[in-house]
């Protein structure tokens, strides 16, 4: 039987817990100022020992919070947060910062394999235009004693009568910036920490704009003799898989499967993008990364149904249940 349980305050957010260890909490209507560009976030995240593995609004990049689905160019505009890269000027600060807005609550279920919380949303620039909808799901599960899993998914319908492209700051100009999409921001105590990938461990910098199915970050926590390790894993579906990937760990640390890196994806009038993938919050070190993605990735595969699977389905881009 599953040890999760949810409180909802509604129209705010959903907390996880897990017995007495607040897991997450998904804030999918923030107060976060324009300048920012507010969007769902997933803060705190917790492993089941209780340590927590992410950041909120550091004073460097106060857009970063915890894991978000952040895109910094979609088109002219800016559903990242902050100045929009522009070549040849460097960062600019313009009137582009979008929100991604909630629209309302499709599914908050919990049962023995975890829960499921689906929600609407719209993507509305700075200027009021609505350019996409989109349906997104998140699933938490309990993966073993030290590790939980963490899905998310979402499906993005451009809305408007013109093709939408998605980017990064590398496909507007600035060599191997190619962040964008599902971004980790890890605490402080994290900086320096060690990249894990199939071909081993190594640093930010050598992992940066390389090809990997999954990458894990290790990283030490103050106060408590405890190392924690975040791994993400890339669904076998998603555009340009297996991904380039944004990584830092000198100035901070982050992780970021980037499927706009080098190469903007371009959404036509009515069409539908898809991404899916899966993250598991473990209490343990480098050594255990190929056994949590391998459970992670058990996860991104499983028979669990959600309306954004059925419709990735129709889609014809995921097997039926």
């Amino acid at each position: 039987m599953s040890t999760l349980r949810t409180v909802h305050e509604v129209g705010t957010s959903i907390t996880v817990l897990d017995g007495d260890v607040e897991l997450l909490r998904y804030t999918y209507v923030p107060d976060s100022p324009q300048l920012e560009s507010p969007k769902p976030f997933v803060h705190p995240i917790r492993t089941r020992g209780g340590h927590l593995v992410s950041l909120f609004r550091p004073h460097d990049h106060v857009w970063h919070k915890g894991i978000a689905w952040s895109l910094p160019v979609v088109g002219d505009e800016n559903f990242w947060g902050g100045p929009t890269y522009v070549h040849g000027q460097f960062y600019v600060q313009l009137e582009n910062d979008g929100t991604q807005a909630h629209r309302r609550v499709e599914t908050l279920a919990v049962d023995e394999r975890g829960v499921e919380f689906v929600h609407r949303l719209a993507w509305i620039s700075q200027a009021g235009e609505r350019l996409f909808t989109e349906r997104r799901a998140l699933h938490v599960g309990i993966l073993d004693d030290d590790a939980w899993a963490l899905t998310f998914e979402t499906s993005m319908k451009n809305v408007t009568d013109r093709t939408i492209p998605i980017g990064s700051p590398t496909t507007r100009g600035r060599e191997n910036a190619g962040y964008g999409g599902l971004f980790w921001r890890g605490p402080r105590s994290f900086t320096g920490g060690r990249v894990v990938t199939a071909d081993g461990v190594g640093t930010a910098d050598e992992a940066r704009g390389r090809r990997h199915e999954w990458m894990a970050f290790e990283g030490r926590h103050d106060d408590v003799d405890a190392s924690s390790l975040v791994v993400m894993v890339d669904h076998h579906r998603n555009p340009q898989h297996p991904p380039q990937w944004f990584a830092r760990s000198a100035e901070f640390a982050c992780l970021n499967p980037a499927p706009f890196f080098s190469e903007e994806l371009e959404v036509a009038p009515g069409e539908t993008a898809h991404f899916r993938y899966g993250v598991g919050i473990v209490d343990g070190s480098a050594d255990v990364a190929a056994e949590i993605a391998d459970a992670v990735r058990a996860e991104l595969l499983s028979e669990r149904v959600t309306d954004v699977r059925m419709a990735r389905v129709a889609a014809g881009i995921g097997a039926p249940a």
